[in-house]
Formats: structure tokens, C-alpha cells, sequence
């Protein structure tokens, strides 16, 4: 069972670096916000370049630090922040569930970002703003369907109502730790717990029924 965990004074068992990417303006920034400092601004600015929150949290008693990068969705920033793919073991693509035109290029960021990031890395798709069902114009069954195409993670989220946020990061977070965790059982301890060496060589196999709470959309009960 995951929790989160409030001490920072403890020895850190894991390190995960998680990537937010997507379309500016689909809210990458307050979802960060709502699950880092669970804070919300209706006064947000687009992100410039690249920035990136930390938390501390509890997984099968090991303490996990997640450093959360939120890299800017603008075309003229691209450049710059694909060297911050570099060391991610997870990455969290959002879009805005009512505008069609950030879900129709999110084939766009998964092709950046699997050019740019380890072969392995652990994914989740988000639709986010899913409080404002009555403006939606992508349908829940499209996005499940891209993400079972991908072989993604996905939920629906609103970091205006805190819907699915920190549910959505603890699986991601937990996906992550259990494909450490079992390459680690798996060596003969002599090799260093360094996340990126760990990840390499696993392969993310998602089977169907352990992607059905993941699969929920905005009425997922936590």
C-alpha cells in the first residue's frame, strides 16, 4: 500500500525522476502543484522552459523521493527541455480532454519522448480538466484506446477538484518501484541502485486486468 510521507529527515531509498509533458495550457503546472503542495492557481502562467518539484512518499515501507519535472509545452522551448529526458524513469503525457487538438498530438510527444528517453521508461496518459465534463471533446474510449495501442497507463484527471491527482502519481510512482524493486531481488547485490541502470533491460508488459483501475476516468473511486 502507498502513502504519503510527511519526514524528510530519513534515508532515501529511491530516487525517480517522472517527466510532465503535453500541449501548453492542458494544466501540466497545476496538476504538479495540486499533487507536490496540493495548491491550485486560477492565476497560472505558462511555463518557461523547465521546472521541477519534489515529494517524499512511503511505497512498501520504502522511502521514495519523486522529483517531478514540468517541461513548458511550447514549440520554441521543445529544443531545451528534450535534454531533460535524460535519467526520467517515468513520464506522465497530458492533455486537455476539452480540446481535441492536445490529444491529437499527443502521437507527437510519445514519438519525442522515445526518442529521447530510455527505451524502458513507465508512462501514463492524462486527460485532464475532466470537471468540466460538459465542454469534453475527447470521449474517454479514444484515450483508452490510444493508450492500450501504446501500452500506456491512463486515468482522467482535474487538479481544479484534485480528481485522480495524487491517484494518478502513486501509480506511475508505484509502477516505477516495482520494476526497481524486482531488479534489485534479481542481481547479487552488487549492483548500484542507480535508477537508470535498473531500469534498463526491463520491459513495461501492462496486462489487462492491472491496467483496469488505471483505466478509470474522472468518477474513479479513490
Amino acid at each position: 500500500m502507498s502513502n504519503l510521507y510527511g519526514d524528510y529527515n530519513l534515508k532515501i531509498d529511491y530516487v525517480f525522476k517522472v517527466v510532465l509533458i503535453g500541449d501548453s495550457a492542458v494544466g501540466k503546472t497545476q496538476l504538479l502543484a495540486r499533487f507536490a503542495r496540493n495548491e491550485f492557481s486560477v492565476d497560472s502562467k505558462a511555463t518557461i522552459g523547465v521546472e521541477f518539484q519534489t515529494k517524499t512518499l512511503i511505497i512498501d515501507n520504502k522511502t521514495i523521493k519523486a522529483q517531478i519535472w514540468d517541461t513548458a509545452g511550447q514549440e520554441r522551448y521543445r529544443a531545451v527541455t528534450s535534454a531533460y529526458y535524460r535519467g526520467a524513469v517515468g513520464a506522465m503525457i497530458v492533455y486537455d480532454m476539452t480540446k481535441r487538438q492536445s490529444f491529437d498530438h499527443l502521437a507527437r510527444w510519445l514519438d519525442e519522448l522515445r526518442g529521447h528517453a530510455d527505451k524502458n521508461i513507465v508512462i501514463m496518459l492524462i486527460g485532464n480538466k475532466c470537471d468540466l465534463s460538459s465542454l469534453r471533446a475527447v470521449p474517454t474510449e479514444d484515450a483508452e484506446e490510444f493508450a492500450q495501442r501504446e501500452n500506456l497507463f491512463f486515468m482522467e484527471t482535474s487538479a481544479l477538484e484534485s480528481t485522480n491527482v495524487e491517484t494518478c502519481f502513486l501509480t506511475i510512482l508505484t509502477e516505477i518501484y516495482r520494476i526497481n524493486a524486482k531488479k534489485t531481488l534479481s542481481s547479487n547485490g552488487d549492483v548500484e541502485q542507480n535508477t537508470a541502470g535498473l531500469m534498463k533491460g526491463s520491459r513495461i508488459i501492462v496486462p489487462g486486468n492491472e491496467m483496469n483501475g488505471a483505466k478509470k476516468g474522472c468518477c474513479f473511486a479513490t
